[in-house]
């Protein structure tokens, strides 16, 4: 059976990201007469509508939310990449379930910091909070978190990045690929915006499958520079299409969360939404 999301403008939506926004905020489980006494409905109809939703029940949910899970995804859920693999500049890659085209700005367009780009944006709610999609003509190239953060500092982070470009608001091929991106279904393009070094390490994220995840030294090793864990944490740091460049998948060798440049109650929230979709697919 096939899990249906509701669309970002339904009430479903908003009652079931409250929920899991009041989950990862809790200092202990909540029950699910708690949980739904809270979102103003009945244990069997919130159940039904958070399992639809998310794809698991809302106690499953919450055990992927421990702290520990750190340390079991990467014991259970690790992924290798292999360094005989070579890393290009320009490729596609699965993730989640989308098909996404993608491609890397010259470094001499890079170095121009945006000049002669106009950069479109839009604001979408999504499981993680409110995020800013940010895109060219080629497709999706900033996508920030607001929830820890806030709206200017994200719009700021993104913007700032290549201080030359022009931006406006809007799109309809922009809002499109948002929609592909947040329902998991359909293709969006990408354009990757970075230093060549950024790009090998944002490039060996896409081999990340959704559920599971590798190290920074994993990551180090993949692209050839095994003694630059430092720069590679620093490079994923940067990536500046969070989700879709999967950052979040990237862990200590000591199963510590490490840094997230969106806050790290996201990435924790992005790891168990992950975690928990992959393992109800594998019970299906």
């Amino acid at each position: 059976m096939k899990h249906e999301r509701p669309r970002e403008n339904s009430y479903h939506y908003g009652v079931m990201r409250r929920a899991i926004e009041m989950i990862d905020a809790a200092d202990e489980p909540l029950s699910l007469d708690d949980l739904a006494a809270r979102m103003g409905m009945s244990p069997a109809h919130f159940q039904r509508q958070f399992s639809a939703w998310v794809g698991v029940s809302p106690k499953r949910f919450q055990q992927y939310l421990t702290l520990g899970h750190a340390k079991a995804l990467l014991r259970d859920r690790f992924t290798t990449l292999e360094a005989s693999h070579a890393l290009g500049l320009s490729g596609s890659g699965r993730l989640h379930d989308l098909f996404v085209r993608w491609e890397a700005m010259s470094p001499g367009d890079f170095a121009k910091g945006g000049e002669g780009l106009h950069i479109r944006y839009v604001w979408r709610d999504t499981p993680f909070g409110e995020a800013l999609v940010a895109g060219t003509d080629r497709g999706i190239c900033g996508l920030a978190f607001a929830a820890e953060m806030g709206r200017d500092a994200a719009f700021a982070d993104v913007t700032s990045r290549w201080p030359a470009a022009t931006f406006g608001e809007g799109g309809d091929d922009l809002h499109q690929w948002a929609d592909a991106v947040f329902s998991g279904q359909g293709e969006a393009t990408v354009q990757l915006i970075g230093a060549p070094f950024q790009i090998k390490v944002w490039e060996a994220l896409l081999r990340v499958p959704s559920g599971q995840v590798t190290t920074y030294s994993e990551i180090a090793q993949a692209i050839g520079s095994p003694r630059a864990v430092r720069a590679v944490g620093t490079a994923v740091g940067r990536n500046p299409v969070g989700y879709l460049i999967p950052c979040h998948r990237a862990l200590r060798k000591s199963g510590g969360l490490g840094g997230y440049h969106w806050g790290l109650p996201v990435k924790r929230a992005i790891l168990a939404y992950e975690s928990a979709l992959a393992d109800n697919r594998v019970s299906q």
